[in-house]
């Protein structure tokens, strides 16, 4: 592999990676060369599909990329779906609260919750969620019911440092803001959930994340005439001169599933 990239460099000219003894980093241009790669041989492939015919089998390795909960909740189900339909593909799901960039790290199709940025990538709205504030019906009880935002500065607060929401600022609707100061901060949405639901304070997460526990009684929302405006759910995938099989197929089947699913409508 040394001697591969060595004669790489040497014939393009040009320094691919930086090298010491303790470290190898890739530079600039060889992070531009990286992607320009990946985006040819995406698109060789898709031009193979597309002569195999439209109606083709969908057959190879499927990279899917979504937030945590939400994986585990409703891309999973639909990944197990997909491979029963289609006995030749294989699926690689990589679930993380960040933003994931579908061309750098090799990935076909994402789920995105939350306003997208101008960009290349095809997107699919199948549905919104609401970022909500809930507790415990037990500790309501003890502790009041907070009438306004500002009241939150009188309870204990249990937030979720995820990556993908500020776990000391909380928006509402009217362009309030409210700095909270959390009694117990966690890194993961499932934890906050099990925290409220065990009568530790107020929390705020997105309205797929506690359904099932609103269903049951297990929590309760709170200051729901200051909730902001809810936030999109999108299918995104790269948009090419072709869409393989493999992607058009999995993209239609979480498209229809998501869009059928009463959680996902405000």
């Amino acid at each position: 592999m040394t001697r591969a990239i060595a004669a790489l460099e040497e014939r393009l000219g040009v320094k691919l990676f930086n090298r010491t003894t303790r470290h190898v980093r890739v530079t600039d241009a060889g992070q531009r060369y990286l992607e320009d790669a990946r985006r040819i041989i995406a698109e060789v492939d898709e031009a193979d599909e597309a002569v195999a015919g439209i109606n083709a089998e969908p057959k190879g390795h499927l990279a899917v990329t979504a937030p945590i909960l939400f994986g585990r909740l409703f891309v999973i189900p639909g990944i197990v779906d997909y491979l029963q339909r289609y006995p030749g593909m294989e699926v690689s799901a990589v679930f993380l609260d960040r933003v994931v960039n579908l061309l750098e790290e090799g990935h076909d199709v994402g789920i995105r919750i939350g306003e997208l940025p101008d960009s290349s990538m095809k997107a699919i709205r199948v549905g919104t969620v609401r970022r909500v504030v809930c507790a415990a019906p037990a500790y309501l009880d003890a502790r009041g019911m907070p009438a306004s935002p500002q009241d939150l500065n009188q309870h204990d607060i249990v937030a979720a440092a995820t990556g993908s929401w500020s776990a000391l600022e909380w928006k509402f609707a009217q362009n309030i803001t409210v700095r909270i100061k959390p009694r117990l901060t966690v890194t993961s949405n499932d934890s906050a959930i099990e925290a409220a639901v065990q009568g530790m304070g107020v929390t705020r997460l997105l309205s797929y994340q506690i359904a099932p526990y609103l269903a049951s009684g297990q929590l309760q929302t709170l200051l729901t005439d200051f909730e902001p405006a809810p936030l999109p759910v999108h299918v995104i995938h790269r948009e090419g001169r072709y869409t393989s099989a493999k992607v058009r197929s999995f993209v239609d089947l979480m498209v229809e599933r998501l869009r059928s699913d009463k959680t996902l409508r405000s």
